[in-house]
């Protein structure tokens, strides 16, 4: 009897009309339960207050800023000298 179930689901690919439609249920339901959990999740979540992301954001801003003069300064060094090895090198 189990051979025989077998080569009636190979025969179809498998699939029945009640197996689609289960199959659609479950993953409605799935759905469901994932916006579910994640609605329950988003309660739980501690929201900063409007001058915690006021400070964080200047904080932000500043080390933005400070990197960037980093960065150029390194830039401009790092080009002066490379540019006087072209030019010793140009000489010879």
């Amino acid at each position: 009897m189990a051979a025989e179930s077998t080569a009636v689901s190979g025969a179809n690919g498998g699939a029945n009309a009640k197996g689609g439609v289960n199959a659609a249920a479950s993953w409605l339901a799935s759905v469901r339960g994932y916006f579910m959990d994640l609605r329950a999740e988003m309660r739980r979540v501690t929201w900063p207050t409007a001058k915690q992301v006021q400070s964080t954001t200047v904080v932000v801003i500043v080390a933005v800023f400070l990197f960037a003069a980093y960065f150029a300064a390194v830039d401009l060094v790092l080009g002066r000298g490379i540019n006087q090895i072209f030019q010793s090198l140009a000489r010879r």
